[in-house]
């Protein structure tokens, strides 16, 4: 049973949300880890899923191609190889996350053109042995960095090892949406970006501050904004009201990949990130988001240690790693899931559900990790009392 003693429960946000402390936050003096960015040529996009159809394109997979995809993913990283026109092919993974190299190579077919290989939760894979598979092969290597905007291993960012990166920027920033191209073997030349317009700007801007609106933060912003945001929702019900019929469908202001859909949009391929989001990319201390991060991450590690039924995915945080999220590999994950949200910590199941067809006979490992991984979030936008509450809270329902 839960206890009773515990702090009056706050409402936490998943992901990061825009904060006055975001703004004026001071780096600390330790060296910060490289990100993607820094590891070669890079266009900021809308999302990790548009950075991973552009990466396709740029690297020449077309209709009638393969690429290897690890079984573990989430299933919007699939809709971007169907829309070059490709097949995906689900390769194992290993207990540990790692490629099951040997599966790979029993894979491959004249067909396969390039291997996808995913840092999970930004624990960064060792690709030198993947990097001279491939090319011993003739493939090209793309590196999802969706979880991992941060982190170096082997002497370079992350990013740097594959012919392309695929990044997403809204896991790691407050920042509505946000993906990132990288690439530091190709010049990127071809790949051309436009604005996607004033109504996407302002959707960006106005869903980043609403955000952080909802959690608590930016008070004195949303009390001078309270007039017009109340304007907008009146006039929307009243259009709602006086709606007689659908209204033909107009193009989306924002992508579906802002508002947690596997959904993918071709119309978003030549659209730059928003002119706020590229701005707080910029301002924003790159430092401090790894250092708060790997504190909190620690923070949640320490406070499950010792309990029954659970253990981290990842047995220690090496030094190159800026955590997406806190895994937990646990021994009964719908029962735990259920209380945690109930409870009100926030939680998300990455990889769930697998892309259809993708199950124990194509990769056993997966199949568990999908199902018994509970995620939480170690970002750098929690207030201490938040954090506080719910690693009391997590232990607490561990060790009812």
């Amino acid at each position: 049973m839960l206890r009773t003693n515990l702090p009056a429960r706050p409402r936490i946000p998943l992901p990061p949300v825009l904060a006055a402390a975001s703004l004026w936050r001071r780096a600390p003096a330790e060296p910060c880890l490289p990100s993607v960015l820094d590891a070669g040529k890079a266009r900021l996009v809308t999302s990790g899923r548009i950075a991973i159809a552009l990466a396709l394109r740029e690297l020449g997979v077309q209709a009638g191609d393969a690429v290897l995809v690890p079984a573990y993913h989430s299933p919007s990283m699939i809709p971007p190889v169907l829309h070059a026109g490709a097949s995906p092919v689900f390769y194992r993974l290993r207990a540990d996350t790692s490629v099951d190299l040997d599966d790979v190579a029993a894979k491959l077919t004249p067909q396969v053109k390039v291997l996808m290989v995913t840092h999970y939760f930004g624990f960064l894979q060792d690709l030198s042995a993947l990097r001279a598979f491939c090319d011993a092969h003739g493939l090209l290597l793309l590196e999802d960095c969706a979880h991992a905007f941060f982190g170096a291993h082997g002497g370079r960012p992350v990013g740097a090892w594959g012919d392309a990166a695929a990044a997403s920027s809204m896991k790691f920033y407050p920042v509505y949406e946000g993906g990132a191209l990288v690439s530091a073997r190709r010049t990127l030349d071809n790949v051309a970006l436009r604005a996607a317009g004033a109504g996407f700007e302002a959707k960006a801007a106005l869903a980043t501050l609403e955000s952080g609106f909802a959690y608590g933060r930016l008070p004195l912003l949303r009390a001078l904004l309270a007039p017009p945001l109340w304007l907008k929702g009146a006039l929307r019900r009243l259009r709602d009201g006086r709606r007689n019929a659908p209204a033909p469908a107009a193009a989306a202001l924002a992508p579906a990949s802002s508002d947690s859909s596997f959904d993918f949009d071709p119309a978003w391929l030549d659209k730059r990130s928003s002119w706020l989001s590229r701005l707080l990319l910029r301002r924003l201390p790159a430092a401090s988001i790894v250092a708060l991060r790997r504190a909190r991450y620690l923070r949640l590690q320490a406070a499950v240690a010792g309990l029954p039924g659970v253990r981290p995915l990842f047995p220690s945080l090496p030094d190159g790693v800026c955590p997406w999220m806190f895994p937990l590999l646990v021994d009964d994950p719908e029962r735990l899931f259920d209380e945690v949200r109930a409870a009100g910590v926030p939680v998300t199941r990455f990889a769930r559900p697998l892309w259809p067809g993708v199950d124990d006979s194509v990769c056993a490992v997966s199949s568990m990790l999908s199902t018994r991984v509970l995620a939480f979030p170690c970002h750098q936008e929690l207030h201490e009392d938040e954090l506080e509450w719910m690693c009391a809270t997590l232990r607490a329902i561990l060790q009812a």
